[in-house]
């Protein structure tokens, strides 16, 4: 245990160089004080996806209909919370669309902190997305992009709340918990043969997160553009992220694979 603390001390501290002082606001919040457990569970997300697909492969595929369905649901108004408190919340500070820093707006800055902790938390619950495609053995479903975007988000969103809880970072997850209201409503319903006629908006997925993706850009480098205060570097690091997303999205696109698969590149 000795070993481990001070395993956990040195990287805390080496974040601490490479960013500088934390938020004091969200300190003491639920897996924020410390990286290792959010880094310890990515590892675990990655060796279960391996091991995982070991051990379902002569065995069958796993239905899991039932359980898809309230996880479906559950994500749904999970989303549907953020979106909400999320619009309340930067309308009640006053947010600038262009550009918020991070201090402005006082209690509402607060407020938007808590939501996107959970926004944080939420990309913790959806490992379970490619957990089920292991069981399910959909291994053409755990893409490169799926992988990726899973494990890199959980870290990301880790920094985030850590250094810039509030503010500019309010829009991305905003648009997102719209998508995937979106998203995870379509997944829930379409288990049910019968409710397929009435999905109207699953060939609109595609497009609107590929939109999502382009509105995150412009949103970040307003900011560049016109600076209010809000760190500068997270603002490119962003922007480069989300390129990322772009070029993976758009070659898997341009492959066919939209047509043939639905996967889950959720941005910020």
């Amino acid at each position: 245990m000795e070993h481990l603390k001070a395993f956990d001390d040195e990287v805390n501290a080496f974040l601490d160089n490479m960013f500088g002082p934390r938020d004091a606001r969200v300190r003491g919040w639920f897996m924020l004080d410390s990286y290792l457990p959010t880094l310890s569970l990515t590892v675990l997300y990655l060796l279960l996806i391996w091991l995982g697909n070991r051990c379902m492969r002569n065995r069958p595929a796993l239905s899991l209909r039932g359980v898809l369905t309230l996880y479906n649901l559950g994500i749904t108004l999970l989303s549907a919370y953020m979106l909400a408190e999320l619009i309340l919340s930067s309308w009640e500070g006053g947010y600038n669309l262009q550009c918020q820093d991070l201090t402005s707006a006082g209690e509402a800055d607060i407020r938007v902190a808590r939501v996107l902790w959970w926004y944080y938390f939420s990309k913790l619950i959806e490992f379970l997305d490619t957990i089920f495609f292991v069981l399910r053995k959909k291994t053409s479903q755990i893409t490169f992009l799926h992988v990726y975007h899973h494990a890199s988000m959980f870290n990301i969103w880790w920094c985030v709340l850590n250094w810039i809880p509030c503010g500019q970072s309010f829009f991305g997850p905003t648009l997102n918990s719209f998508i995937h209201i979106l998203m995870y409503s379509y997944y829930g319903l379409s288990v049910f043969p019968s409710m397929h006629k009435y999905l109207w908006w699953k060939k609109y997925l595609t497009q609107a997160q590929l939109v999502q993706f382009l509105l995150t850009i412009s949103h970040t480098m307003s900011a560049v553009v016109r600076p209010c205060g809000f760190p500068l570097g997270c603002l490119l690091f962003q922007s480069s992220y989300m390129m990322t997303l772009v070029i993976l999205f758009l070659n898997f696109y341009i492959q066919g694979g939209c047509a043939k698969t639905q996967i889950k590149p959720k941005a910020q």
